[in-house]
């Protein structure tokens, strides 16, 4: 079965040769790997040549993140398609586990898996926050994804086919393009569960979610509106876990502040 990765990239040169050789590494034997580099400026383009005997790149600017990913899926031929951001990483095994998990459920549509968060030096850190999302996904709900986004990005999967039916990414989105994708598919689809560690997310200060003044969270509460409709319980209820998901934050923040003194 191919999957085809995409990894959309910016200025991650410092970062981006992890990923890469996190998905190359794989061993699975049809892979495609797609990496759509946003004209960076930094060494990124010596990295990708570096590898492009594994992969395929292109060095282009493009309208955003959303739009990157958009365009390498239109070049993907895979079965199953994810993406990958230039900072997060492949466990090893992930895509072997993966393609396994959609041969032997060819009803389902999509799937998602368990996934560590990790610094810059590849240590997983918010390991309570993992915990609670693990508790969260064993078991898929519709509802439940209306409540509170609990399906990490670098974990899930997808068979190629959904795209006619369902379109592609919203370019409009530039935080929670991932979330309001779920919750697009979840409108015709349940998703599959893979009860393994697929993926790390890399979080650190300069990151798109490594901080808490970016609209990640609002935006998501704007999103499930949209899919819950009149459902007023279901936005109540992601408005209160919305302040949890704040407000834990900022007390692990302070915690690590003060610990760092």
């Amino acid at each position: 079965m191919k999957i085809s990765v995409i990894t959309p990239s910016f200025n991650q040169g410092h970062l981006i040769e992890k990923t890469i050789k996190s998905v190359v590494q794989q061993g699975h034997s049809d892979l495609e790997y797609i990496v759509m580099d946003g004209k960076s400026s930094d060494n990124t383009l010596e990295v990708l040549k570096m590898y492009e005997k594994k992969l395929m790149w292109v060095s282009e600017i493009d309208g955003g993140q959303s739009d990157a990913i958009n365009k390498g899926i239109r070049k993907a031929s895979g079965d199953i398609i994810c993406y990958l951001n230039s900072d997060d990483t492949f466990e090893p095994g992930a895509l072997e586990e993966v393609a396994r998990f959609f041969e032997n459920n060819p009803e389902v549509m999509w799937a998602y898996g368990k996934c560590k968060i990790i610094n810059l030096d590849d240590v997983e850190i918010r390991k309570p926050i993992t915990l609670y999302k693990n508790l969260l996904l064993r078991r898929y709900s519709y509802k439940k994804l209306l409540v509170e986004n609990f399906i990490s990005q670098p974990s899930t999967f997808w068979r190629m086919q959904v795209h006619k039916e369902l379109g592609y990414f919203d370019e409009n989105e530039h935080y929670v393009m991932d979330y309001e994708f779920w919750c697009r598919l979840g409108t015709k689809f349940d998703a599959g569960v893979i009860n393994s560690y697929l993926a790390n997310f890399r979080m650190y200060s300069t990151s798109k979610s490594g901080s808490l003044k970016n609209p990640q969270f609002d935006d998501e509460l704007r999103v499930a509106k949209i899919y819950a409709g009149n459902r007023k319980m279901l936005i109540a209820l992601h408005s209160i876990n919305r302040l949890k998901i704040v407000y834990s934050y900022k007390i692990m923040n302070f915690i690590k502040n003060m610990m760092s003194k």
